[in-house]
């Protein structure tokens, strides 16, 4: 069921990404933000890479945080963290109780991610949880007429719509996650580098 609420300027959302792929455990930074003007918190945890714990390690970070009880949406940068630890968009929804919004520069490639899964033991069950995340959905955001991607848990079309263009300030990804892609990649490499 999507919830449906008010989408008032100053939303609390948090965005997380993952960090560069160095090590086993790759650390995960989530941002809180007041819509998109002005950060309220920063969140670190670690998931293992190519591991199947990016879920329960998101959901462990998101109830144990004092900003929990005021935010309102996660955003992620695309559904797989740590190289293939894949996130199941549905089951962070159902166990944080805030909705989820995906955001990916670029449609993905489900046939090189499926040829990809066939080096897992376990492939066919994170392909399960990718499928389950739902139809990818195609979003102009008004930044340069640059589309991205969504996928969503627990909120619908317009809400979706209306987070992403209140936070989307300096580019066509939301400042949550572009800020969680700074933050992360400039503590594992010394300087931020890339794109959310």
């Amino acid at each position: 069921m999507d919830s449906d609420f008010h989408v008032k300027p100053e939303i609390r959302i948090l965005g997380i990404d993952d960090s560069a792929l160095l090590n086993e455990k790759v650390m995960i930074v989530g941002t809180v933000f007041r819509g998109g003007d002005w950060i309220d918190g920063v969140l670190r945890s670690e998931i293992t890479r190519d591991g199947l714990d990016a879920t329960e390690v998101m959901v462990t970070m998101i109830k144990n945080s004092r900003h929990h009880n005021q935010l309102r949406v996660i955003m992620l940068d695309g559904i797989t963290y740590g190289g293939f630890n894949v996130v199941d968009i549905e089951e962070l929804y159902r166990e944080t109780g805030l909705p989820v919004i995906v955001i990916m520069r670029s449609c993905p490639d489900f046939e090189k991610i499926r040829s990809a899964l066939k080096h897992f033991s376990d492939g066919e069950e994170r392909w399960k949880i990718i499928k389950k995340a739902g139809k990818i959905e195609k979003l102009i955001t008004g930044r340069n007429g640059t589309p991205i991607y969504i996928q969503k848990a627990g909120i619908g079309a317009k809400n979706v719509e209306k987070i992403i263009r209140l936070t989307s300030i300096r580019s066509s990804i939301p400042e949550p996650l572009r800020v969680a892609h700074l933050i992360a990649t400039g503590i594992t490499l010394g300087e931020s580098r890339g794109k959310a």
